[in-house]
């Protein structure tokens, strides 16, 4: 009589064998997907006097424009983890992909701040939805020893896609104006819609999740040396429930409130300096140049902040980390702000040089702290909802995101000749980001107590 075979699980099965290259070209994939979010959220920002002043605008009013992008990010955020979820990552994506690449060059029709607005909330829906999935994809495609180093490298592509608007954003503006810019980024982004289609597919566990086994076997061989006969991966929380649990089921409600309380915060920081860095600067006898320069900084800083948070994570443990870094944000943002309100009237070349580098160093800490909470919802949503869980977490972040971009410029209206209104919220979001530490109970563990 035959013996029915040993089954294991994928995640298992990875574990036991080293990383091909189809992995790495999903990641990379993902990555660029990343890139095409940061580009598409930041541009604006860049671009906003330009966009301001060809509208005849005030920086409140233009807040509605600001924030509309991030409104649709939060909302396709959670629908399109939900669609990932319900019919695959890998169509969502290539849907998603669709969306916020016809959006961005349908935003360079607009005439006004409401017509911008519309555009800017369509996009936002398929970036949203594409970022949910990259992430849950990448993730499920790797080992255990590699997943939080690459899930918070992956949140290098948004301050990528920064890097590369505040460096060249400008250049294009002179040479083909706001309008030809978004045309020009759009335009490209649709070569990602044909590297998710022939790149990227569905991971088993996620496959095995929903009950499509012969599926998962199939797509299994794409990576394993061998034929292994499959069994679901198993989560903490399958043992009272099985594992088609939602983000809503009562098992993730720390996880939840931590993520959404800390997330909602670090974006609102992220985003306050983001979207408003060059025209705060400008404000302060800097040039659109060189307040770009300080962007694309902040751009740079992200990278290593979010790269270092996956490594010391995974060696100290995500709740001690998020802790430090909710304390530097707070500090960041008072010492920024100080420095700001004591600016003189002209500025010579190093004093401008030292706010340069003030503001982009901060990107450091409030992109680790965006970058850490992903390798922790990456980590504590099963697989049968870890889409919608990582949507739910990027509807979260748009909350502060939208309360940055839309109420930054009321804040630096209200202010007037000071600073320390906007700067003040910022500290204040950073106190918060305290919540992933000390609400969220499914932390990623240190090294030597995983498992």
């Amino acid at each position: 009589m035959a013996s029915n075979p040993v089954k294991t699980t994928f995640g298992d099965a990875l574990n036991a064998q080293p990383v091909k290259p189809v992995q790495w070209a999903i990641v990379t994939v993902c990555m660029l997907v990343l890139v095409c979010d940061g580009i598409d959220l930041q541009l604006l920002g860049v671009v906003a006097p330009k966009v301001m002043e060809a509208f005849d605008v005030t920086r409140s009013t233009f807040g509605i424009a600001m924030m509309a992008a991030l409104i649709g990010f939060g909302l396709g955020g959670w629908g399109g983890g939900w669609l990932g979820d319900a019919i695959g990552r890998r169509w969502t994506l290539v849907i998603a992909a669709l969306v916020f690449s016809l959006g961005t060059m349908a935003a360079a029709t607009s005439d006004g701040v409401w017509t911008m607005a519309f555009w800017r909330m369509f996009a936002g829906l398929g970036f949203g939805g594409a970022y949910a999935n990259a992430l849950a994809m990448a993730g499920e495609w790797l080992p255990d020893r590699w997943r939080p180093v690459v899930v918070s490298t992956l949140a290098v592509g948004t301050p990528i896609g920064g890097t590369i608007v505040g460096w060249i954003g400008p250049d294009l503006e002179r040479a083909y104006g706001w309008e030809g810019t978004f045309l020009i980024f759009g335009m490209a982004t649709l070569l990602v819609v044909v590297a998710i289609w022939a790149v990227l597919r569905d991971s088993p566990s996620f496959l095995l999740a929903r009950g499509r086994p012969e599926q998962a076997e199939m797509n299994a061989k794409l990576v394993l040396d061998e034929n292994i006969a499959l069994a679901p991966d198993r989560h903490e929380t399958d043992v009272a429930d099985g594992p088609q649990i939602g983000v809503l089921h009562p098992s993730n409600f720390r996880l939840n409130l931590g993520i959404g309380i800390a997330f909602a915060a670090a974006t609102l920081v992220a985003y306050g300096i983001l979207s408003w860095g060059t025209t705060f600067l400008t404000a302060q006898d800097f040039t659109l140049d060189q307040a770009g320069d300080a962007v694309a900084l902040a751009g740079i800083s992200s990278m290593i902040g979010s790269i270092l948070v996956g490594i010391v994570m995974r060696r100290f443990g995500s709740r001690i980390v998020m802790a430090v870094l909710s304390a530097m944000m707070v500090v960041w943002m008072l010492v920024i702000g100080s420095t700001i309100e004591g600016l003189p009237a002209v500025l010579d070349d190093e004093t401008r040089s030292s706010v340069t580098w003030l503001v982009g160093l901060s990107g450091f800490a409030f992109s680790a702290a965006i970058a850490g909470m992903y390798v922790m919802m990456t980590h504590g949503y099963p697989p049968s909802c870890r889409s919608g869980g990582i949507g739910f977490g990027i509807f979260m972040s748009r909350v502060g995101a939208v309360s940055a971009t839309g109420l930054g410029g009321a804040l630096l209206d209200f202010g007037g000749e000071s600073v320390w209104p906007f700067f003040g919220t910022l500290a204040a979001a950073g106190a918060l980001v305290s919540a992933a530490a000390f609400v969220v109970d499914r932390h990623v563990p240190p090294l030597g107590r995983a498992g």
